[in-house]
């Protein structure tokens, strides 16, 4: 299947490693062109480095915390620079530290409200005027199953992508008539950086090993097993492309059966 990716430029946050890497690949691999962003600039080369020799495409990488939105508005302008557009945003960014509601300062909900709220609506600010300009445009977000089904422990990212998911339905409506779809992507429990310090934290909280955290969160899975990131990639790059025209407003779990709602 032909996706209409080649010759598109998409800006993807928190790309060095994890899904963020995994679904810059894919993009790549589909000819669109990439401005890549992450917090440590030596990995962030290194994955710019080996995405553009593995597929030939262009690739710009900006080291950028995306919590600060003076580096947010450098990285577009950047991209703009370099190839006169953004056609695709990928927003995402690593998840904040677990704890319950009483463990959590006021200094710690701030900064994860920066990172996971802000950051996107930073980030859709800056691109969504050239968007409008050229009629043609895709937001897609990196949120959570945690907005359809809340994971225990983690209350800030329960609850700020969750803000997310009602900043970007909203949105959608907002320019769907332009050519624009606004999306969001729920990973599950999925093979990555994360995932495995959510199982070191887990294990040292409950006395347990992070293998047996493991195989707890595999046992609730229906398909008994934690996703690859290229599985997760392979619909983030179908709901960027040309052929996910009519698709908008949704959040899409990639969780192997997780989530037990109906909707």
């Amino acid at each position: 299947m032909d996706l209409g990716l080649k010759g598109k430029v998409a800006l993807v946050a928190a790309a060095s490693q994890g899904l963020g890497h995994a679904v810059a690949e894919e993009l790549a691999a589909e000819g669109a062109s990439l401005i890549l962003c992450a917090r440590h600039d030596a990995a962030l080369q290194e994955t710019c480095a080996a995405i553009s020799a593995a597929h030939g495409t262009p690739v710009l990488g900006l080291a950028t915390d995306v919590a600060d939105p003076a580096a947010v508005a450098r990285l577009v302008a950047a991209g703009q620079a370099r190839f006169g557009r953004i056609d695709i945003l990928v927003t995402n960014a690593g998840g904040p530290p677990a704890g319950t509601f009483d463990t959590l300062s006021a200094e710690q909900w701030q900064a994860a409200t920066q990172l996971l709220l802000t950051s996107v609506v930073e980030l859709t600010r800056a691109v969504l005027p050239g968007m409008r300009e050229r009629g043609w445009g895709r937001i897609l977000n990196i949120t959570s199953i945690s907005v359809k089904q809340p994971v225990a422990n983690l209350m800030l990212s329960n609850s700020l992508r969750a803000a997310v998911t009602g900043m970007a339905r909203t949105l959608a409506t907002e320019v769907a008539a332009q050519g624009i779809t606004v999306n969001n992507i729920l990973p599950g429990y999925t093979r990555t950086e994360r995932v495995v310090g959510l199982a070191e934290a887990t294990a040292t909280r409950e006395g347990i090993s992070a293998a047996e955290a493991t195989a707890r969160w595999e046992a609730e899975i229906p398909m008994r097993r934690l996703g690859e990131p290229r599985e997760f990639a392979a619909l983030a790059a179908f709901l960027c492309s040309e052929r996910a025209s009519y698709i908008t407003g949704t959040s899409v779990p990639v969780d192997g059966g997780w989530i037990r709602s109906l909707l």
